[in-house]
């Protein structure tokens, strides 16, 4: 991926809304009030934000002559010396073992969290990312920062933007990403600001500094990344990536940097060497994914489902590769990814090793879905054997039995069933296939839809399980009954107007013939 840097329409001084006007005269009341030497600045992404003409929510006051919490005991102390109400102070210590007296303060200001803390300086040892922190300067703090996008202060007593490192507007202006001292030492001091390097870079269509590339790209930075860096701080970054607006740039960006499998580690069972080549497809077959949403339109999915979706994309190579873990069981290796690599949630995990096994089906659901012909029904591949019903209606059934497992993702797992669908994706003729990708969405979609199987999953069975051993004339339930209720759910399946008398008597007759034919 070639990106050449653009201008970016950024502002040279920053609007405040009412809200934030109120925040800061508070603020600036409370010097005031005691005389106090204090500058008071807003620090990181917000200033970068309003600049870029965004939005931001996320107030992070940094002070420089005192802690965080020492200048909240301050706002309280004046709310309470006009008589207005107070709120509780917030401590989040960060690291306490080494920087007691540096945590972050949070206080409630007109309905809005405020984070304060004092400017530091950092001090990194060899073998951890977490530095000792002390008091600093603003220039020192503006040099500790990751980027020099997010070095930039919003000092609130002069109502000015401070650009402390000489280049962090110039950088936001240029759409250039840039770390404020030499990247390299940037890197191996905390390896997680590759990753958040990437992230904004992506986030922002940014491009990445060629210094700060080949430092990324390097082999001690990418060690250091994987012994410094908890799995649960590199799960979180990935997760702001694909949730981001920009998934597949970030993606690109990890893999040219040679970060793909210090990212996505395989189980130590496996030997990376033999998918190394895999990055690359990996990338291609979420950028097919992307693509296929914009084409059918991203309002079909929920975050969650676009999230999920795009993690099913990525690691679709990957969908029939399984490891014995240690305790001799056969486990798919999409599982050790998302649990063990990424730690994400184990629904997370679930539901993309579901999303794999929905596409398969999908895949040769695709071809009767469509046809207008009687075709030759795979129930051999589904391991599964329908009650014997005309064909239309064991598609219906087995369309059904899709969607009931996959539930509200059966679209995202079409999705990923297109994929693999026809020819393989990034052929010669990309563009043109893709758009039939999803012309052959919608219709899939469509026919779905018209056999009014949205939502199937919520089909209650007309004869319950008290019902069918009646039938059965059980005493006690069992495999027996949970067999036929898979068999009244199918009956439904193919019957969508029937009604209980009727599958009762459709249960009586097949036992009949189950009996005369034993």
């Amino acid at each position: 991926m070639c990106i050449t840097p653009a201008s970016i329409d950024a502002k040279d001084k920053i609007d405040l809304t009412e809200k934030e006007k109120l925040i800061f005269d508070c603020l600036l009341q409370v010097v005031q009030h005691f005389n106090l030497p204090t500058q008071i600045r807003v620090a990181g992404g917000w200033v970068r934000d309003k600049l870029l003409g965004e939005e931001c929510h996320d107030i992070d006051i940094a002070v420089d002559d005192m802690s965080g919490v020492q200048f909240c005991e301050k706002v309280n102390e004046y709310l309470q010396s006009i008589g207005k109400k107070t709120h509780d102070i917030g401590v989040s210590l960060r690291n306490p073992d080494q920087s007691k007296h540096l945590e972050t303060a949070v206080v409630k200001l007109f309905d809005v969290s405020v984070d304060v803390v004092n400017l530091r300086s950092e001090d990194y040892s060899e073998n951890s990312r977490i530095p000792t922190m002390r008091f600093g300067t603003a220039e020192e703090d503006a040099y500790r920062r990751d980027l020099t996008i997010n070095s930039l202060f919003y000092n609130i007593n002069t109502s000015s933007v401070e650009d402390l490192t000489g280049r962090g507007i110039a950088d936001l202006k240029s759409g250039k990403i840039v770390t404020p001292l030499p990247p390299k030492q940037t890197f191996l001091d905390d390896p997680l600001r590759v990753l958040r390097a990437i992230r904004f870079g992506a986030r922002f269509g940014f491009v990445l500094d060629e210094e700060l590339k080949v430092a990324a790209a390097n082999i001690d930075v990418k060690a250091a990344l994987e012994v410094k860096i908890s799995r649960e701080r590199i799960g979180k970054e990935i997760n702001l990536m694909i949730s981001g607006k920009q998934p597949v740039r970030a993606m690109t960006h990890i893999l040219e940097l040679q970060l793909f499998w210090a990212v996505f580690s395989l189980p130590p069972e496996m030997k990376t060497p033999t998918w190394e080549g895999c990055g690359r497809l990996c990338v291609t077959y979420m950028d097919s994914a992307w693509r296929i949403f914009h084409l059918v339109g991203c309002s079909s999915f929920n975050g969650d489902q676009q999230r999920l979706c795009l993690y099913a994309a990525l690691l679709l190579p990957f969908r029939s590769a399984a490891y014995r873990d240690k305790k001799d069981r056969m486990v798919p290796v999409v599982h050790y990814i998302i649990l063990d690599s990424l730690k994400l949630k184990f629904s997370d995990a679930k539901t993309v090793v579901s999303l794999h096994v929905a596409a398969e089906k999908f895949v040769s659901l695709i071809p009767l879905i469509m046809s207008k012909d009687d075709l030759q029904f795979p129930e051999a591949d589904w391991k599964r054997e329908t009650i014997d019903v005309p064909i239309a209606s064991k598609i219906r059934i087995l369309a059904g039995w899709v969607l009931r497992e996959i539930k509200e993702f059966w679209r995202a797992a079409l999705v990923i069933s297109l994929l693999l669908y026809g020819n393989d994706v990034g052929s010669s003729n990309e563009e043109t296939e893709l758009k039939e990708r999803g012309e052959l969405f919608k219709r899939v979609e469509n026919a779905i839809l018209e056999k009014g199987l949205d939502k199937v999953w919520e089909l209650k069975p007309v004869v319950d399980g008290r019902g069918i051993m009646h039938v059965l004339q059980l005493n006690s339930g069992g495999p027996v009954v949970r067999e036929w209720q898979d068999k009244v759910v199918e009956w439904q399946l193919a019957h969508p107007s029937g009604s209980t008398t009727e599958c009762t008597e459709w249960m009586r007759q097949t036992l009949s013939k189950r009996t005369r034919t034993e």
